[in-house]
């Protein structure tokens, strides 16, 4: 049976890496998709890998180090024959209200910090790739199954449009894991779980085996 994964790399990011306190870098891909593949076929270019770009900012050290294991990523994950499909990252100001919902709001208040202003990246279009993507591998037939890595929920219209339309079997990878704080937990989409035609749910443990030691990264870079 041939299959082709679609991995959303920003929600893998902050779904299965960070709240284990995991980079990219440590990540062997390679061997994450075997897993998923579980024996069968992984068609050609049919591990896919989508983010948001970094761009180096003038004078801001932490944005050219970024760029840099960025692209040792990408580097690594084309030599082992991953399609990146990319996006640019847009920057988006938020504000923060100061009021009871902050935690110790009156000390907060008493200095007279009403509001919180502050920049955030986010990706623009990284769904409508992955969807585009999934649409081409159904109406050409390069697959029987998608493997989604995305907790995304603006892709159900997609998941149900290739499984409907063209009988595709869809699986979706979802996360049940306990932030390294403690404070926090990662729980799968049950639209998702519902709208598909398998569910993987992996824990820690699941993650952990893929991540790569000391020496295996010195050997990449």
């Amino acid at each position: 049976m041939r299959i082709q994964i679609f991995i959303d790399g920003g929600n893998f990011h902050h779904l299965a890496l960070k709240p284990l306190g995991l980079q990219e870098a440590d990540f062997d891909f390679d061997g994450f998709a075997s897993f998923l593949a579980d024996g069968r076929q992984i068609t050609e270019i049919g591990k896919r890998y989508y983010i948001g770009t970094v761009r180096e900012r003038e004078g801001d050290e932490r944005s050219r180090v970024a760029m840099a294991k960025q692209t040792r990523l990408f580097n690594g994950l084309k030599g082992t024959g991953w399609a990146i499909k990319t996006s640019k990252l847009r920057t988006r100001t938020e504000r923060v209200r100061i009021d009871a919902r902050v935690v110790d709001c009156e000390s907060l208040l008493t200095l007279g910090i009403t509001e919180v202003v502050y920049n955030t990246f986010r990706e623009k279009g990284i769904d409508v790739k992955i969807a585009t993507d999934m649409a081409a591998a159904a109406v050409d037939d390069r697959c029987e199954v998608l493997i989604v890595v995305s907790s995304d929920t603006d892709l159900v219209p997609m998941i149900d449009w290739v499984r409907n339309r063209y009988s595709k079997k869809v699986e979706y990878i979802g996360f049940s894991i306990l932030a390294s704080s403690g404070d926090a937990m990662v729980k799968p989409t049950q639209q998702l779980i519902a709208r598909t035609d398998r569910q993987r749910v992996l824990v820690e443990s699941d993650i952990r085996k893929f991540v790569r030691t000391e020496k295996q990264v010195a050997l990449i870079d």
